[in-house]
């Protein structure tokens, strides 16, 4: 998505479509910990990820995107993010920096998995896990074009071809599912 589509992700039903609270919640995410936020966009999970956890880093292709995070964390007073810049084939992470990373909407729109997932793959810790919130590709209620959609089996697939390891699936989201490989 463009940056100049940024005040989509901030629409004001996202967090009763999307209930980012309750996909944090579920994750249980320790204090002390580390997070990432890929294609973290102006900040929508990152700015709650932030609350949550020690650090956070959020990475995004679009430097607009970066500049406009970064007024919101100054605005919120959040001190414990740091911002990367993405290319198309690395989600420019450091290496072993985090317990968890987390891709809400993103992966579907990669046009290089293999070299983003394992750039994420060298950005986890041990036992560390990725985590992807994509809309229910098997489902047609779902009002959101298909190309912008993933079913199960096909996240499965792909992520086990990238060298990732399902762990479960969470479907409490009216459109979404929380998937989670380690």
């Amino acid at each position: 998505m463009s940056y100049l589509g940024a005040d989509w992700l901030e629409r004001p039903d996202r967090a009763e479509r999307e209930q980012p609270d309750v996909v944090l919640d579920a994750l249980k995410l320790a204090p002390d910990s580390t997070a990432a936020d890929v294609g973290a966009g102006t900040g929508y999970f990152t700015v709650r990820l932030a609350a949550r956890v020690k650090a956070v880093h959020a990475s995004d292709l679009q430097p607009e995107m970066l500049r406009m995070l970064d007024a919101r964390l100054v605005k919120e007073k959040l001190a414990n993010v740091t911002l990367h810049r993405a290319t198309d084939h690395d989600a420019g992470l450091p290496v072993a920096c985090c317990d968890l990373v987390i891709m809400v909407d993103v992966y579907h729109e990669l046009s290089d998995p293999p070299g983003v997932m394992s750039s994420i793959k060298r950005a986890l810790k041990p036992n560390g896990r990725l985590v992807l919130v994509e809309y229910r590709g098997e489902d047609p209620a779902v009002a959101i074009k298909p190309e912008h959609k993933m079913t199960l089996p096909q996240v499965k697939k792909e992520l086990a071809n990238l060298g990732f390891h399902f762990v479960d699936s969470l479907e409490m989201l009216p459109d979404q599912r929380v998937v989670i490989f380690n």
